[in-house]
C-alpha cells in the first residue's frame, strides 16, 4: 500500500500530494497539519508512503515511481508538497512528469548526496561504503534503523542527469529555515537565484519547520489559490 489515507474522489482539478522527508512517513507532523489544514477547505491532500521499497533498502527511483503512480492516469495533473528529501523527489518528478503543475518545497534537500556526506561526515561516510549500512533513526516508528549504501548511488546516478541541480519548470513555492543544519539554506538560494517561476521564503526556523507552519499554510494558500477547484467545477481562484 503505497498511500496512508484513502484517494480522494475524481474531480476536475489537479490532485494534491503530500511527500515525506528522509526516515519520515505519511504521519509526520507538516504533512498531518497541512492535511488537516487543506480538509478544512474541502481539499484532499494525499499523504504518500515514500518508505520505498523500504526504510532500510530507500531508493529515489522507488519514490519517484510511487509519486508519478499517484498522479494517476495520463489526463490527470497534480500539486506536489515534498519536505526534504521528499522535496528533491518532488522537483525530479516535475523535470520528467509533465503532469505536476506546482510544488511547494520545505527544505528540500537539493544536491542531497553533498549534504548527506557532510552530515555523516568523512569517517561516517567511509563506514557507510565499508559495511553497506548507515545507521540512522526512524522517526516515524521510533526505533533506531539502517538504510543500505545504495541510496546514496542512486541519488548521485539521478542527480548526474541534469547536472546535480532539478531543471524544474513549473511554478515553485520554496519556504526553508535560516537556522537549517540538515539542509543548508545556501543550497535553497543558489538553486532559486535567477527562475522567476520560484518564490523562496526564508524563514526564523530549522530543518522541521514546526514553528512555521502556520505560515506555511498562509504562503500556500495564496501561491495555490490559481489551483483551487471553485463551485463550479472549474479551476481558478477562490
Amino acid at each position: 500500500m503505497n498511500v496512508a489515507s484513502t484517494p480522494a474522489p475524481p474531480s476536475t482539478g489537479p490532485r494534491w500530494l503530500y511527500l515525506h522527508g528522509f526516515a519520515s512517513g505519511p504521519e509526520s507532523a507538516k504533512g498531518v497539519a497541512l492535511a488537516g489544514h487543506y480538509a478544512r477547505q474541502g481539499i484532499h491532500l494525499e499523504r504518500l508512503n515514500l518508505r520505498q521499497p523500504s526504510l532500510e533498502y530507500l531508493s529515489l527511483s522507488a519514490m519517484m515511481r510511487t509519486v508519478r503512480d499517484a498522479i494517476g492516469g495520463e489526463r490527470d495533473r497534480a500539486i506536489l508538497f515534498g519536505s526534504s528529501l521528499g522535496g528533491l523527489t518532488a522537483c525530479r518528478v516535475a523535470e520528467e512528469d509533465a503532469r505536476v503543475c506546482a510544488l511547494v518545497l520545505l527544505a528540500p534537500a537539493l544536491r542531497s548526496p553533498e549534504q548527506m556526506r557532510r552530515n555523516v561526515g568523512e569517517q561516517g561516510l567511509r563506514q557507510w561504503e565499508a559495511t553497506g549500512w548507515l545507521e540512522t533513526t526512524d522517526y516515524a516508528e521510533k526505533r533506531k534503523a539502517r538504510v543500505h549504501a545504495g541510496l546514496l548511488h542512486d541519488i548521485d546516478t539521478i542527480d548526474s542527469r541534469s547536472g546535480g541541480w532539478p531543471d524544474v519548470r513549473v511554478p515553485t513555492l520554496l519556504i526553508h529555515g535560516r537556522q537549517d543544519t540538515t539542509t543548508l539554506l545556501s543550497y535553497s538560494r543558489t538553486w532559486a537565484h535567477g527562475k522567476r517561476h520560484v518564490r523562496l521564503v526564508e524563514v526564523d526556523d530549522g530543518h522541521e519547520l514546526v514553528s512555521s507552519l502556520g505560515l506555511i499554510a498562509s504562503l500556500a494558500d495564496d501561491f495555490l489559490r490559481p489551483f483551487l477547484v471553485t463551485g463550479d467545477g472549474t479551476v481558478g481562484p477562490r
